[in-house]
């Protein structure tokens, strides 16, 4: 592919070459060399041999070069060493190092100044290393010697990286101490500086720290927003990397909606725990409390989230709250039909005790009469007895 890709853009040069010397004019331009090289300054191309579609302009610039080709070269000293191909070198000393790495671009004094491009460097799949580089700014990359496909853009934008791959830093400064560090994103003024060695960092306004795997996002920790009116969205980041609201509970995003009924009834068999994170995830060794995802992934797997591998990674304990109110709205609602319950238990010991007050005084009534029949017959009886008495 490469070779097909030089050989169009060879011909197509070479066409373009015969109509400009249909179309020269007279007298010609000052340095025109044969196969399409263009050489101005002192000293530039100066050991060219076999090369073809060259341009260096500036003192030594390109001046190594023997059998590269394709190389673009504005400016003293720019990609003085380099044989090279596809390199763009636009600045004083721009990829002045540069041996034998391709397809590099350098914009800026100094920019990629180290770069060699030492071709028995793995740290580069194709085995061709110090290649594919594209430096904008200032000494961006300027200590680079066989580190790949880094993309620097920014005065001093990953000054240090000597043998780091596939970095990407936007900004002044930004990775400006990573050296052997690959995969890595910065994006704003010394944005990830605090990245040396680590790998797969991203960080965005923010120094960030070195270690692999991680990100960091600048003016997030510090910005407080007050809940004024609306409640303020959450932002949740699946196993994927993607970030999105969590907010969301309108009817228009759910479908198969049914009461929770008994589902919830998960959550009493588990099982609370306190515990403290691994260092090297919390330093501050502080205690903790929640619970374990593989345990609740025992009781209801739905309510854990999983790793790209599939095991079980964190806590929903949005759901386990959802759970938790339904629970206890239905206490509630026992609690509510004990209240009924107790208020007619209630009315009705009333009654009862009304209904026995009634049965008091009708008893107290009766026994009133029983005794005043007593007594009337008590002298009645005397009466009968005096009558009795007083016969003949």
């Amino acid at each position: 592919m490469k070779t097909t890709t030089r050989l169009v853009l060879s011909l197509t040069l070479v066409c373009l070459g015969a109509v400009a010397t249909v179309q020269a004019v007279v007298p010609p331009p000052d340095g025109g060399y044969p196969g399409g090289n263009t050489a101005e300054g002192h000293n530039a191309l100066l050991n060219l041999t076999s090369g073809g579609f060259n341009t260096a302009v500036g003192w030594l610039s390109l001046r190594t070069d023997t059998s590269g080709s394709f190389n673009t070269s504005v400016g003293a000293g720019a990609l003085f060493r380099t044989n090279g191909d596809e390199n763009t070198a636009i600045g004083t000393a721009a990829l002045l190092s540069n041996a034998t790495g391709i397809q590099n671009t350098a914009t800026g004094a100094l920019a990629l100044f180290s770069n060699t491009g030492a071709a028995d460097n793995p740290s580069w799949p194709s085995g061709i290393a110090g290649s594919f580089n594209t430096a904008n700014g200032n000494r961006a990359l300027f200590s680079n010697t066989t580190g790949a496909a880094n993309t620097a853009m920014g005065g001093s934008a990953l000054f240090n990286n000597t043998i780091g791959s596939s970095n990407t830093a936007a900004g002044s400064l930004a990775l400006s101490n990573n050296s052997s560090g690959n995969n890595n994103i910065a994006l704003g003024f010394a944005a990830g500086g605090a990245v040396s060695t680590a790998d797969e960092v991203i960080a965005i306004g923010t120094p960030g720290q070195n270690v692999n795997n991680s990100c960091f996002i600048g003016q997030i920790y510090s910005n407080i927003q007050p809940q004024v009116g609306t409640d303020p969205d959450l932002v949740t980041i699946n196993s994927n990397g993607r970030l999105g609201r969590a907010n969301i509970s309108s009817r228009r995003y759910k479908h198969d909606i049914q009461p929770m009924h008994t589902a919830s009834e998960g959550i009493y068999k588990l099982e609370p725990v306190t515990f403290r994170y691994h260092k090297q995830y919390d330093r501050t060794q502080t205690i903790a409390f929640g619970l374990v995802a593989e345990e609740v992934a025992a009781v209801n797997p739905d309510l854990v989230g999983r790793n790209p591998e599939g095991q079980p990674e964190s806590v929903r304990y949005e759901q386990i709250n959802a759970m938790l109110l339904n629970e206890f709205l239905k206490e509630h609602r026992r609690g509510e039909e004990q209240d009924c319950k107790i208020q007619e238990q209630d009315t009705m010991i009333a009654v009862l005790r009304s209904e026995i007050r009634n049965l008091a005084t009708m008893v107290s009534d009766q026994a009133s009469e029983l005794r005043n029949v007593s007594a009337q017959l008590q002298i009645n009886n005397a009466a009968a007895q005096e009558i009795a008495s007083n016969r003949p």
